[in-house]
């Protein structure tokens, strides 16, 4: 069975020495420049920039030190003294940098010249920034407006994200998918529609009140180490911690927290989850089903004392058919679905009976499956039984993943036209925007396959490396008329390439933004709705790079007819004006931006659901019946596995900083399949030994991945892992949730192929 003694793991807790000695050997690795540690100090404060990895929330009252050690590995890897210079792609070929790493991409360092594609030596060589404005401008006017795509990544600021629509827009078209479409659009299409919210109902303060906190699907240690403090308060107070989760993460289980220097010198650790369930990789349907079977057949016995009926007679619809189903519902079914027994998730739901607040925090974990908006509806139905909706210290929570993917779909970064004040940006602008809706980053990829698509813009990011299916989608890339890639640093992306391809390097968010007016600021939104001021005070690695929102604009002008009402100049040499913009269009939430934008913990733009206000279709919050108890539609089969994909804990999202995935005791590799020994013994596997994964969708595409080493480690039965992004190519494009076309990268469906 997983959790036996012969699997790999990491002795020591989450945070500690392990967190200070990686902060401190990615100093060393990137070289980041002097005073770099000083610029540690100023992040995630008022008056500093805001960190341009995770987005959790800014406290009101920072830490000494308001990092992590992702944080801090973001900024020295933005810091870093390395340069990407026109000298080394004079001397490598793309095709040559097809066959490097990730890792060894990104570690060349800052690029620092505008580069363009040249077909004749398979280079990059060196250009003008107005040579490459106006070829770009070019190239977009003899394209399709609808045929070409500008992606976004989280990491743009709202003041960027906002001119960007703005751009498409008046271009003329809305296929603006960004990096929520590969995470948590799940979150915003069910969200939405269930409580009439796209985004988590909580802010900070609830976790300082909460009695209990559920926790599906996320790797607080890994992917959001700041939230390790509050849920090590909420622990040490009294507050129940509920995990489910297939993997045993670290920083789920115990920490030592690296401020408290009586933790640090004793190694006394903070227990975090008081009950930790490992279910099924696609089991949450059925685990939440039997939490909420558990607290109805509570109820009954109690009279009717323990579900808050009057709350649901005023603020909810479809409850009667939800407790039908969860009432037929047999316990062997949600035992078979989950992989968790009765007794298990009994125990699991009498914390949540004997809890006044209620917090259900989710990751990727629930968004990325075939049926994961029915893993959200689920939690939605668990929270709403009991009123732990629309009340302080209690809530929803999604945990975005990346520093301002939230905030760009709240100035109008948005393939869907509904969610945007189409009419009010008429108003303001001089133009008829498109209505039509655009395309998510699933749609894209199947456009590419298609030809459809001639045109790509990339505002950061690493698209082609971060989407499913990709060894069948970059030879089509190439069939593009245009690509254009604004980044920081080479990834993989860059070295496919549309006719015509531009790579621009921009400023990154630590650095100073220096236009006409001044010294700039640009403004952010974390996953709790805050809007926060970042400024920054370093020297930029290159006297030739741009700022984003120049980057933008330049590019602009060039594509566009001129319009009195649309002032690209006057946007880049001062932002307050954009602030002033966004706040005219959304007057609600960001009025009095560029008074408010310092505010300690920054400005909370509001919440309707927060406050029980339904913005749904019935004007109520939805309860939903699901008609399937798993979240993957490939049923099992003998020799099928569900695969899981993740990140180690020395990675954000596509960028590697290094090899070590201590807080799995994994070191020095990447090329590794997670398998618990008993598997290993039933497909006649030893550790060390190498093996193909082959994808097993059943849908007559060949997926494989070869050369990957055995690696026994604690797992339920019938689930492998490995890393995001190497086994993205095993993941189908149609693989996706069925309402969000949200990729699923849990569950994936894979046979094991010993080597001959």
């Amino acid at each position: 069975m997983a959790g036996q003694s012969d699997t790999v793991d990491y002795g020591g807790a989450s945070g500690g020495w392990g967190s200070l000695r990686g902060i401190f050997e990615t100093t060393a690795r990137e070289m980041a420049s002097p005073g770099a540690l000083n610029t540690l100090r100023k992040q995630n404060k008022a008056g500093g920039f805001m960190c341009v990895s995770c987005a959790w929330g800014k406290p009101k009252h920072p830490h000494a030190f308001e990092f992590c050690e992702n944080g801090a590995k973001a900024t020295l890897w933005e810091l870093t003294t390395r340069r990407c210079t026109p000298e080394f792609f004079a001397q490598h070929s793309v095709a040559e940098m097809r066959g490097w790493s990730d890792h060894d991409l990104e570690q060349q360092g800052r690029l620092t010249h505008p580069l363009r594609y040249e077909a004749a030596s398979d280079r990059y060589v060196p250009c003008g920034w107005q040579e490459a404005f106006s070829a770009i401008g070019a190239e977009l006017k003899a394209t399709d407006p609808k045929s070409a795509v500008f992606y976004a990544s989280g990491r743009a600021s709202l003041e960027t994200s906002y001119l960007y629509a703005l751009f498409a827009r008046v271009y003329g078209h809305n296929n603006l998918p960004d990096s929520s479409n590969m995470c948590h659009e799940t979150t915003s299409v069910a969200l939405k529609e269930l409580i009439g919210s796209p985004v988590g109902t909580c802010v900070l303060e609830d976790f300082e009140q909460c009695d209990a906190i559920f926790l599906f699907g996320q790797n607080t240690g890994t992917n959001s180490p700041r939230f390790l403090h509050p849920l090590q308060k909420a622990s040490e107070r009294g507050c129940r911690i509920v995990t489910f989760n297939p993997i045993q993460e670290k920083g789920l289980t115990s920490f030592i927290n690296p401020q408290r220097p009586v933790q640090m010198l004793t190694g006394r650790e903070t227990p975090i989850s008081s009950q930790y369930l490992q279910l099924r990789p696609g089991g949450d349907i059925a685990a939440i089903m039997g939490l909420c079977k558990a607290v109805l057949a509570e109820d009954a016995r109690s009279g009717g004392a323990v579900i808050d009926h009057a709350f649901i007679d005023q603020h909810c619809t479809g409850f009667d058919a939800f407790r039908a189903k969860a009432e037929a519902t047999s316990w062997a079914d949600i035992e078979r679905d989950s992989g968790l027994s009765q007794a298990g998730i009994e125990a699991a739901a009498q914390v949540y009976l004997r809890a006044e607040r209620v917090i259900g925090v989710y990751g990727m974990g629930l968004t990325q499956h075939v049926h994961g908006f029915e893993n959200i509806a689920m939690l939605v139905n668990l929270l709403l039984m009991r009123g732990h909706i629309g009340r302080p210290g209690a809530g929803i929570c999604p945990v975005r993943g990346h520093s301002n993917v939230q905030g760009q779909r709240s100035v109008g970064i948005a393939e869907k036209p509904e969610l945007v004040p189409l009419d009010k940006l008429a108003e303001q602008f001089g133009f008829q925007p498109p209505r039509d809706k655009g395309m998510t980053t699933v749609e894209v990829c199947e456009g590419l396959l298609e030809g459809r698509v001639q045109a790509f813009i990339g505002l950061g990011g690493n698209f082609l490396r971060a989407i499913p299916d990709q060894a069948r989608i970059e030879p089509a890339w190439q069939n593009m008329r245009l690509t254009v890639q604004i980044a920081t640093k080479l990834n993989r992306s860059h070295l496919f390439h549309g006719r015509v391809a531009y790579l621009l390097p921009c400023l990154g968010r630590s650095e100073e933004d220096l236009q006409s007016s001044g010294p700039q600021t640009v403004t952010i939104e974390d996953s709790f709705s805050h809007i926060h001021g970042s400024l920054g005070h370093r020297e930029p690695a290159s006297e030739h790079l741009k700022s984003e929102v120049a980057i933008v604009a330049g590019m602009a002008k060039e594509t566009l007819p001129p319009n009195p009402k649309v002032q690209w100049d006057e946007w880049t040499a001062d932002y307050g004006r954009v602030r002033d913009l966004i706040a005219e269009t959304y007057p609600e939430e960001f009025h009095r931006m560029n008074e408010r934008m310092f505010q300690p913990g920054g400005f909370y733009r509001g919440n309707k659901a927060r406050e029980r206000v339904w913005e749904t279709e019935s004007g109520k919050a939805s309860f939903t019946a699901p008609d399937t108890l798993a979240a993957t539609d490939v049923p099992d089969a003998e020799g099928r596995y569900r695969l899981i994909t993740l990140r180690s804990n020395d990675q954000f999202n596509t960028t590697v900083y290094g090899y070590s995935d201590r807080l799995r005791g994994i070191e020095g590799k990447r090329d590794v399949v997670l398998i618990n020994p008993e598997e290993m013994r039933r497909a006649g596997l030893v550790a060390g030994q190498r093996v193909s994964l082959i994808g097993d969708a059943q849908d007559g595409q060949a997926r494989r991945i070869d050369a990957l080493e055995v690696v026994p480690f604690d797992l339920p039965d019938g689930s492998i892992a490995g890393y995001y992004p190497e086994l993205n190519p095993l993941i189908p494009l149609q693989h996706h949730d069925r309402k969000s076309k949200t990729p699923a990268c849990k569950a994936v469906p894979v046979r094991i192929e010993a080597a001959a």
